[in-house]
């Protein structure tokens, strides 16, 4: 397995590691983050056995060693598996997450103290900003929450559009689809009263991309992206009540 690297915006980079053994038969892009600014930051670790691939395609676009912040949506092996491995890789860098996160899992876990963020709280990087946006149970998991840099404009959504296959790095295209047809096949996003309107919020933002986990990264309207997706979850969960009832 190689991983791959695209600049998908100004100095962000996607990491993407094709699985074909996952997801079969279409197989499955597993893909990392990597903002490079005066002080790096990383989005999703991805699993231990992927490490020694995407750390050496970090390593490609940045010296480890300057790599100041860790961070991912969840836990989940693909988002933070190997947190501790980047920790090792990058002494200056510091783990952070949601204070949900923190308390239940990374202060535990993590080699070195972490960093806890508050909802909607910004991460001055050095030419770019990021914000930590919580959105509980979205797509899954009580601790995740996602990332907005402001200067590119760019929401990292983790598994929010997962799609099938081995696509292109960036697409303007349907995304919204093949997102669809994932979520009928593997049923990974919690349904709950705030799924659609987590989703709203997030296209309030009004993102120009979106950088994806499993699959393309989106460079179209963003905004209505989001609200059709949105819409797809409330008729998912109008229509369990109905059976419920």
């Amino acid at each position: 397995m190689e991983t791959r690297i695209d600049e998908i915006a100004d100095r962000v980079y996607r990491l993407s590691t094709f699985v074909a053994a996952a997801g079969p038969p279409a197989g499955f892009t597993f893909n990392q983050f990597l903002i490079d600014a005066e002080e790096p930051l990383l989005f999703h670790c991805g699993q231990r056995s992927l490490f020694p691939s995407i750390s050496a395609a970090a390593a490609r676009v940045l010296d480890l060693g300057r790599l100041r912040w860790i961070t991912f949506s969840h836990v989940e092996a693909d988002e933070s598996g190997s947190v501790n491995a980047w920790l090792a890789a990058a002494p200056r860098a510091t783990a952070a997450h949601g204070r949900v996160g923190c308390a239940i899992w990374l202060t535990d876990a993590a080699d070195r103290p972490p960093r806890a963020l508050g909802d909607g709280e910004w991460l001055d990087l050095g030419g770019k900003e990021v914000q930590r946006i919580d959105t509980p149970h979205v797509p899954h998991s009580w601790d995740a929450g996602l990332l907005y840099e402001k200067t590119t404009g760019t929401l990292f959504c983790s598994d929010l559009f997962t799609h099938l296959g081995d696509p292109p790095a960036l697409t303007d295209g349907d995304i919204v689809g093949p997102a669809i047809a994932a979520e009928e096949r593997f049923h990974f996003t919690s349904l709950t009263p705030d799924t659609g309107a987590t989703m709203r919020r997030l296209a309030a933002l009004e993102p120009r991309r979106l950088a994806v986990m499993h699959g393309s990264s989106y460079s179209g309207p963003v905004a209505p992206a989001l609200e059709a997706l949105a819409d797809y979850y409330d008729g998912k969960l109008r229509q369990a009540m109905t059976h419920a009832t």
